[in-house]
């Protein structure tokens, strides 16, 4: 066997140690058994489709925050859950930009300026 120098050894160990440290998560036969994918692809493919298919249209430039917002939607369009979404976040704009104007049955014109200032509130029809 070949003598290793403790530098040589290194990546050696600290591979070791993440795989001792992640040994109670590493049952894959267990996990087969059960009929779960163990390999890499299921995410890839996932990736590929949430991700790569929108954001790499030719030509196309994103800002971080916007490519987020859009991952998000998609994410919930293919997990089938956006409707869900769509009922709890009117919830939330209401709650937040409209409740207290109609606060005891009564509409307060002072408290809906805020309407009126161009914000737009569109619901994404798929």
């Amino acid at each position: 066997m070949k003598k290793l120098t403790d530098k040589q050894r290194e990546p050696v160990d600290t591979c070791a140690t993440y795989l001792k440290n992640k040994a109670p998560y590493l049952k894959y036969d267990r996990y087969l058994a059960q009929g779960f994918p163990i390999a890499t692809g299921v995410i890839e493919g996932a990736c590929c489709h949430l991700v790569k298919d929108r954001m790499d249209i030719t030509g196309a430039k994103w800002r971080m925050t916007n490519a987020e917002a859009v991952l998000h939607l998609r994410a919930l369009c293919s997990s089938n859950d956006f409707d869900e979404y769509w009922d709890f976040h009117e919830a939330c704009e209401y709650k937040r930009n409209h409740q207290k104007c109609y606060a005891n049955g009564k509409v307060r014109p002072a408290t809906l300026q805020h309407l009126f200032t161009g914000r737009c509130h569109l619901k994404i029809i798929k």
